[in-house]
């Protein structure tokens, strides 16, 4: 899902363009190279998952635990500002060089003659020829996207967990319950940040070399694709945020039940 949603944002307005749609997407990238072709890139989204949510909820939980009342409770505005804090530190930490790394792959998919042979071949590649800065392409636009995504999503999941638990804070969540709210919360950053995500995905791809900034990368895409452009793979990157984000809420309110059992604090 990831890898479609990418080669749909990098599909710049041509004559024709390349991708008609997903379904054309998946049966170009099939067709040329196999059902392994869909995956390229995987290898970084998977090294870069665990430090990416462990600083997430790490900061999450470092601000939240400065701006709870006395009971304990987070209200949805203090949980965007803390969800603010989370995106951006993992943006600057993680995202960015992962991000940058996993576009370049799947960018490199679709060259004649792909030059990544694998993960660390790419860095080591990517290092040699452009330094440790050439990880770092598209930092603002990354940290926008990951600072909006994670507020976005954070202020929602305070919210839902607010109004389920009412007056009782310590009423407890099912798994489920917490799915759902995760997928609603999931829904509602790719709604909210898909043209930074667009943007993000340019900055870091192949012809990032094309664009002064940010704001230059987003002015050409209005001016020469117009704002539908903005929500490129939308429809894809709705599928696979809506289920991580769920699955990883769960994992997460799960950990903490166990901690503060093993743990118990003051």
């Amino acid at each position: 899902i990831f890898y479609v949603k990418t080669q749909l944002q990098l599909d710049e307005k041509a004559n024709p363009p390349r991708y008609k749609g997903i379904v054309d997407c998946v049966k170009q990238t099939v067709r040329d190279h196999g059902v392994k072709g869909l995956y390229r890139g995987l290898s970084s989204l998977v090294y870069g998952s665990i430090p990416k949510a462990a600083v997430r909820f790490g900061m999450f939980e470092f601000l939240s635990n400065k701006m709870r009342d006395e009971s304990g409770k987070l209200d949805s505005t203090q949980g965007l500002i803390c969800g603010l804090g989370a995106g951006v530190a993992e943006a600057i930490v993680v995202v960015c060089p992962m991000e940058t790394v996993k576009v370049k792959f799947i960018h490199d998919q679709t060259s004649a003659n792909p030059k990544y042979r694998g993960f660390f071949h790419g860095v080591r590649e990517i290092v040699r020829t452009q330094g440790l800065k050439g990880t770092y392409q598209g930092l603002t636009a990354t940290v926008l996207k990951q600072g909006s995504n994670q507020a976005i999503r954070f202020y929602v999941m305070t919210a839902l967990r607010n109004w389920y638990k009412g007056d009782n804070p310590q009423k407890t969540i099912n798994p489920l319950v917490t799915g759902v709210f995760g997928a609603v919360a999931g829904a509602a950053s790719v709604f909210g940040n898909t043209p930074l995500d667009v943007i993000k995905t340019r900055m870091q791809g192949l012809e990032a070399h094309k664009y002064k900034s940010t704001v230059d990368c987003a002015i050409k895409i209005m001016k020469h694709e117009g704002p539908a452009a903005f929500y490129k793979g939308t429809v894809p990157r709705l599928g696979r945020v809506c289920m991580d984000v769920a699955i990883v809420f769960i994992i997460y309110e799960e950990v903490v039940k166990v901690l503060n059992k093993v743990w118990k604090t003051d």
